[in-house]
């Protein structure tokens, strides 16, 4: 870890984390905060696959519904109107929407063959985003001038890398330059963690391993073929499984790091108190 002890990372001059954990406990709100209150530079991972990796993707797809309405399929086809996507980092619907969900298109669904190609081009998407980190760091201070820098991480971070492989290339390229903060939510977390995301989904990404098993056991289960699934049911239903599913894979990631709890995160209300958060979770490793 660049940051052996609590004593290293009080007399820093240049701090820099990476968050990881679910979606829902506090990643972006507290890099919102040191981003706001103090001079930290916010790298947000989904921001960058949503803008520059998947960004064609996410146009392309606003305009072929689009092209499916007479007025603005010959207001596109003149150059006429303009359609771009108004992402940002607390609103990622747009990334979401073209992730999209499995089911019947009646219903909004895609294919299930559709989705599994959207799921691959996130995958290289957050692959590449996450590496990109690195190159951002030294670009926040020669650019802007940023000393501090927070990378806010998606939720599907431990689907990508592999962190029982001391050489896996992303994870050591992230622990070499920042210092990893698992925020580690509780049971009790779980069931707000659904709603939250039932009421605005979020960019996820599943292993192929893990949602073939799921969608085949769910048609099985509910007697069903796939134009017959509810988009919505489905995705809620998968995304209460994948939450019990990823804390073994959280937890070997905070092996290249520390543990600091959802509790913890939501009082570190000030750059100081996160300051302190960080340098508690170092103490106590």
């Amino acid at each position: 870890m660049i940051y052996e002890t609590a004593q290293q990372w009080h007399d820093a001059d240049r701090k820099k984390v990476l968050l990881f954990g679910m979606s829902g406990l506090g990643k972006t709100h507290i890099s919102n905060m040191l981003r706001d209150e103090g001079a930290w530079f916010h790298y947000s991972v989904d921001y960058r696959i949503g803008t520059r990796y998947m960004g064609e993707y996410i146009v392309d797809n606003f305009k072929r519904e689009a092209m499916r309405q007479p007025l603005l399929r010959e207001l596109l086809r003149s150059d006429s109107i303009y359609i771009a996507s108004n992402i940002t980092f607390d609103n990622l619907a747009p990334l979401s929407t073209y992730l999209g969900k499995p089911g019947d298109p009646a219903k909004g669904g895609l294919s299930f063959d559709e989705y599994k190609r959207r799921q691959a081009q996130h995958l290289e998407a957050e692959q590449a985003a996450l590496l990109d980190t690195v190159r951002f760091i030294d670009r926040a201070q020669d650019l802007y001038g940023y000393q501090h820098f927070v990378c806010d991480s998606g939720g599907s971070i431990c689907e990508v890398v592999n962190p029982d492989n001391a050489d896996d290339p992303i994870l050591k390229a992230l622990s070499d330059n920042l210092l990893l903060v698992w925020i580690k939510g509780s049971d009790d977390h779980r069931a707000d963690l659904v709603r939250r995301f039932d009421r605005a989904p979020k960019p996820i990404y599943y292993r192929p391993h893990f949602l073939n098993k799921k969608w085949n056991a769910y048609l099985s289960d509910n007697n069903l073929v796939e134009g017959e699934v509810d988009p919505d049911t489905f995705i809620r239903h998968t995304y209460a499984e994948v939450i019990a599913h990823r804390q073994p894979r959280y937890a070997a990631m905070a092996s290249w790091g520390v543990t600091v709890t959802a509790e913890d995160v939501a009082k570190a209300t000030t750059p100081e108190a996160f300051d302190a958060m960080i340098a508690a979770a170092l103490e106590a490793r």
